[in-house]
């Protein structure tokens, strides 16, 4: 009787311990299932994505399968599947599993863009950061050129950029956008990130400024003098760096150059470096550009001006008369000329020449370093040219 007893009893809390797995199953089955409800409503057409097996521990230890019908079965999985899914972070990076995922990986960021709206619009925002139509347009980067491009109203600007933060409250960077909103042209805040893509990691000092390019202007072959008795023209041919370029522009605006003219062929255009590089000095002066520098440099002769070139100090014996800048007096209207980085001056405008400049060196120098940088000397030779015209005047 007594061992009767046990065996009632050990069969009775078999049986009471399946009841409870199942319920607690059961009641765990439906928590997800209000979970899920709750979180995204309408996610009843999701498939599911990850499955993962679930076992129950008995009280002894060992593991063993539920015991579910096959429609429990699914729906659970189904429903654990839409739980991971509602709890995946916005944006995360997909990680790599095995199969083909990429299609569940980039439905799962479509859905997360849709349940975050503000994060949807800051990406598209950062896709549309330029204007639609900037094909026709260039981006110009820094306070001066921002500035004098937007004053001077040569360029069509578009919008202008500037740095959000505190950055964007320095004097110099209100005065920009002050002048846009003068000029009708809308200001719009974006990351620095934004704008060291727009000026490809040059310096911009918190504003870029999309707007239309700047090109080089044409004149009447026949037009006269711009200044007094004496003016000075600077010609550039072949310069091909925006750097040296800008450099030029700012000494040529700077010491009072009357005209700037270069060459179209194998010269650099006017570009947004040239501006920084001038710091703006490009929106202001204007210049001139010529497919072909020995008809201007003829017709030029031939209305009484004078032809100076450049040579190096260790420029060979020529034919034309050698002159250190120091001795030269400009008394006549002049043009001087200014050859491109390496090569110098043609041998077709060498020959249009009345008078060689050179800039004598103030010590021995050492092979491979007897010459200056073009924009270095350009400066040098016009601050020299134009000095012996302030004294002769």
């Amino acid at each position: 009787m007594w061992v009767l007893s046990v065996a009632h009893q050990h069969k009775l809390l078999l049986v009471g311990t399946r009841r409870l797995h199942k319920s607690a199953l059961f009641l765990r089955v439906g928590c997800y299932h209000v979970s899920a409800s709750v979180l995204h409503p309408q996610d009843s057409s999701i498939n599911p994505v990850v499955r993962r097996r679930h076992s129950v521990i008995n009280t002894s230890g060992v593991q063993h399968k539920p015991v579910v019908p096959d429609g429990r079965r699914d729906h659970k999985r189904s429903v654990q599947s839409k739980v991971r899914k509602n709890e995946t972070p916005v944006l995360q990076k997909p990680s790599k599993r095995r199969g083909g995922d990429s299609r569940v990986s980039s439905e799962l960021r479509r859905l997360s863009l849709e349940d975050f709206p503000e994060q949807k619009e800051r990406m598209e925002g950062q896709r549309s950061t330029l204007d639609s139509k900037a094909e026709s347009y260039e981006v110009l980067f820094g306070v001066a050129p921002c500035l004098l491009a937007l004053s001077q109203g040569r360029r069509k600007a578009q919008r202008l950029f500037v740095k959000d933060g505190e950055a964007s409250h320095r004097a110099s960077v209100l005065q920009v956008c002050e002048e846009a909103h003068r000029q009708g042209v809308q200001v719009q805040r974006v990351s620095k990130r934004d704008l060291d893509k727009m000026s490809s990691g040059r310096v911009h000092q918190g504003v870029c400024l999309q707007a239309s390019p700047l090109s080089y202007l044409t004149e009447d072959r026949d037009s006269a003098p711009s200044r007094g008795d004496a003016p000075l023209w600077l010609v550039l041919e072949r310069i091909q760096d925006p750097m040296n370029l800008g450099a030029i522009l700012r000494s040529a605006y700077f010491l009072g150059v009357d005209r700037v003219v270069s060459s179209l062929r194998h010269s650099c255009p006017l570009s947004p470096v040239v501006s920084k590089a001038s710091s703006g000095v490009m929106e202001v002066l204007e210049v001139y550009g010529y497919e072909d520098l020995e008809d201007m440099l003829e017709l030029k002769v031939a209305q009484g001006w004078q032809v100076v070139g450049t040579v190096g100090a260790e420029a060979q014996e020529s034919q034309i008369p050698v002159t250190q800048c120091a001795d030269f007096h400009m008394t006549k209207p002049t043009v001087l000329l200014m050859g491109g980085e390496g090569e110098g001056l043609s041998q077709q405008l060498l020959s249009l020449c009345q008078t060689l400049l050179t800039i004598p060196a103030g010590r021995e120098l050492f092979p491979g370093i007897e010459s200056l940088n073009v924009s270095v000397a350009t400066g040098i030779l016009l601050h020299s040219l134009l000095s012996s015209r302030s004294s002769t005047t």
